[in-house]
C-alpha cells in the first residue's frame, strides 16, 4: 500500500454520496463546527486515519472503550520502543540541550 497518500493533496477526481438523515447531519456538523471543522473535513480525516492505519481508524466492538484503551497503550508503547531505538542510534539527548532545543528558560 502506498503511505505516502495524503487525502488534503491529492487531486479531487472523484465524487463520493452518501444519504443521511437531515437532523443527524446537521448535528454532526454542529459537533464538528466546534472543533473547526466541516463534515467533509471529518470525512476526510476518517479517510486519511484510515489510510495511516490500513483499517477502521478506531476499533468497533461491544466494549469500545476498554479496546480503545488498550490500542493507545499498545501505539504508545510501540512509539516509545522506536524512540528507544532511534536514540540508539543517534544518540540520547539530555535534559539541557532538551530545554535549549525547545526554548525553555530557566
Amino acid at each position: 500500500m502506498d503511505t505516502k497518500l495524503n487525502v488534503a493533496t491529492a487531486p479531487k477526481d472523484s465524487t463520493f454520496q452518501v444519504r443521511i438523515n437531515s437532523e443527524i447531519k446537521k448535528t454532526v456538523e454542529d459537533i464538528y463546527a466546534k472543533t473547526g471543522m466541516t463534515l467533509t473535513d471529518a470525512f476526510n480525516t476518517f479517510i486519511q486515519q484510515s489510510l495511516n492505519v490500513e483499517g477502521l481508524p478506531f476499533i468497533v466492538t461491544k466494549n469500545s472503550k476498554e479496546a480503545l484503551k488498550e490500542q493507545s497503550i499498545a501505539m504508545l508503547m510501540l512509539d516509545l520502543k522506536r524512540a528507544e531505538e532511534r536514540a540508539e542510534i543517534e544518540g540520547w539527548i539530555d535534559a539541557d540541550d532538551l530545554e535549549k532545543e525547545l526554548g525553555v528558560l530557566d
